[in-house]
């Protein structure tokens, strides 16, 4: 039995325990048994056409788009979909139990404890949020920082994970410092460069470093761990990570990261329904930061992560078909992820490098490179390039303009190298 159909028989399960009435078991047994059983993508090889194309014939999209913004809004898989769609119409056929029953939260603990093996960690040190932004907003909000104390990050760190501290430092006391990333340079450089950059940033004040995991610019793969260990050895207390998207797209073990916290958002690379994120705070940080939200009286949920997580009323549906994605994306099988996302990388690069009118713009370093890649066409503006790419070849990506002028490539798994090689060849033709 996979991943999915154990928390679909749990559900039932805790439907029977909370006596439910006779109509709504039958209703939830009809769902069950319609959606799909067994793998969701079996015997998945990461080198085999076909299987790609069996992958590929799982999400809606449509037949004349190619989708290359995955670091944006990832896709949602059909089987994910229909059963996201049968939670919702199964909780509106008794709303009350939807509202303040305990069976949603029963399955949600499944869904946590999928998700905890997928990160490597304790499940009392998850929270199931909203999105990576919910995450930092606590942290900004809740870390005991003091009227000196520096905050600091690169010029890679993402609005979410950045705006909180701007917004907050005058009415809290500290102060915000950004240190410009030589983006220009990341092809050229080695994972001991980058951690000496973040370091070499670090002031007697700083203390607070924000790092996110994979940039959602460039796509490096930043050296956490290296990072965290050189930071705390120049006096910083917190390190936090923007986990937005590594979630899904490597493997992970946060624990192993030497880190405090880590926020991510499961609708990218884990092709969650929108509007989820998970919440990784070590336990020591735990008793540091207080809940932003107060629902639950007394000190029932103060010794985990579950204290970020506490709303009362919530969409239940997604969490739980949350357990659905990490299901499908188990499927696939990390390490076939993982060299399909090679093999996609390689092929980019590959024809980057014998095309004069492209210029490769991300990190070359095996240690340093992810799924996201940037791409400039000499002599061309990448905004009106993207433009005119999605309407002569239907291919959708993220385009950053300024010195950086480059095109964001951001491929899944079932995404075929045919379908690269149009949109290179398109881009390249828009070119000087």
């Amino acid at each position: 039995m996979n991943g999915t159909q154990t928390t679909r028989r749990s559900f039932l399960r805790a439907l029977t325990a909370a006596g439910a009435a006779a109509p709504l078991l039958a209703r939830a047994e009809r769902l069950e048994a319609s959606l799909p059983h067994g793998s969701f993508a079996p015997r998945f090889d990461a080198g085999d056409p076909d299987a790609i194309r069996r992958l590929r014939s799982h999400y809606l999209l449509s037949d004349d788009l190619v989708y290359l913004n995955h670091a944006s809004i990832g896709t949602v898989p059909e089987p994910v979909i229909r059963a996201h769609a049968g939670y919702l119409e199964l909780c509106e056929s008794y709303p009350s139990l939807y509202v303040w029953g305990a069976v949603w939260r029963e399955v949600a603990e499944d869904v946590r404890r999928s998700a905890a093996d997928l990160l490597g960690c304790d499940v009392d040190d998850l929270a199931i949020t909203h999105n990576t932004t919910e995450g930092f907003n606590v942290l900004a909000h809740g870390l005991p920082l003091r009227p000196g104390d520096e905050v600091l990050f690169s010029s890679l760190n993402h609005a979410g994970a950045a705006v909180a501290w701007d917004v907050l430092k005058q009415r809290l006391g500290f102060s915000v410092r950004r240190f410009d990333f030589p983006v220009m340079r990341a092809a050229e450089l080695t994972p001991e460069e980058v951690v000496a950059l973040h370091a070499d940033a670090v002031r007697p004040e700083t203390r607070v470093l924000v790092v996110p995991h994979i940039d959602n610019m460039i796509g490096l793969n930043h050296p956490v761990r290296g990072i965290a260990d050189a930071a705390r050895a120049a006096g910083v207390e917190f390190v936090l990570v923007d986990g937005a998207q590594s979630a899904g797209m490597i493997p992970l073990d946060l624990p192993a990261l030497g880190v405090d916290a880590y926020a991510m958002s499961p609708h990218k690379w884990l092709q969650a329904p929108k509007g989820l994120g998970l919440f990784w705070v070590s336990p020591g940080t735990r008793t540091l930061l207080p809940r932003m939200w107060h629902k639950t009286a007394g000190t029932r949920l103060e010794g985990t992560a579950r204290k970020y997580e506490d709303y009362s009323t919530r969409a239940w549906p997604a969490v739980v078909a949350l357990g659905d994605a990490l299901a499908f994306q188990a499927s696939i099988g990390e390490a076939e992820k993982t060299r399909r996302y090679e093999a996609l990388w390689r092929h980019v690069r590959e024809r980057v490098e014998v095309d004069g009118r492209l210029r490769w713009r991300s990190p070359f370093a095996p240690g340093l490179r992810s799924m996201i890649v940037a791409v400039e066409v000499a002599g061309a503006e990448a905004p009106a390039v993207a433009r005119s790419l999605l309407d002569s070849v239907g291919a959708e990506m993220r385009a950053f303009g300024g010195s950086l002028n480059t095109l964001r490539l951001s491929p899944n798994v079932a995404t075929t190298e045919s379908e690269l090689d149009r949109v290179l060849e398109a881009a390249a033709s828009t070119g000087a």
